[in-house]
């Protein structure tokens, strides 16, 4: 599980059902400012939960509920896959976007965020995208 010493800027969830493509794990570190609106939610789960170079074409969709307090309630679910590569890359792929979404938790969000998500299923979907080519 390769990692990078940049730190993300927040720690949070995606907003409910929206889906967000990942791609190197960076740690998370808490937010200057907590995540009041599920679109700020959204963007700063991006910018958390990072997986290093998975296989091109690789899919995986997390179900998972947190708290009022930003923690995870219970583990988080992979509730698709489309795995690509073989068997080693598969399982580092789906072993780097459990670990990735485990450096952004407890999230750092507002008391009326907690509120309104508090266990909610929310989801997040990794796809590994070919990186463009340089022209």
């Amino acid at each position: 599980m390769g990692g990078s010493d940049e730190a993300c800027p927040c720690r949070t969830p995606v907003a409910d059902r929206r889906h967000v493509a990942a791609g190197a794990i960076r740690p998370a570190v808490a937010a200057e400012q907590p995540v009041n609106t599920l679109r700020e939610l959204s963007q700063a789960l991006r910018e958390c939960a990072r997986i290093h170079v998975p296989p091109s074409g690789s899919e995986i969709t997390v179900i998972f509920s947190l708290k009022r307090d930003g923690s995870l309630l219970g583990k988080p679910r992979i509730t698709y896959t489309k795995l690509e590569g073989d068997r080693a890359d598969q399982q580092e792929f789906v072993g780097d976007t459990l670990s990735a979404l485990g450096h952004c938790f407890p999230l750092n969000i507002t008391d009326g965020l907690g509120g309104a998500i508090a266990g909610r299923p929310l989801s997040i979907r990794f796809i590994a995208r070919p990186a463009p080519s340089a022209t």
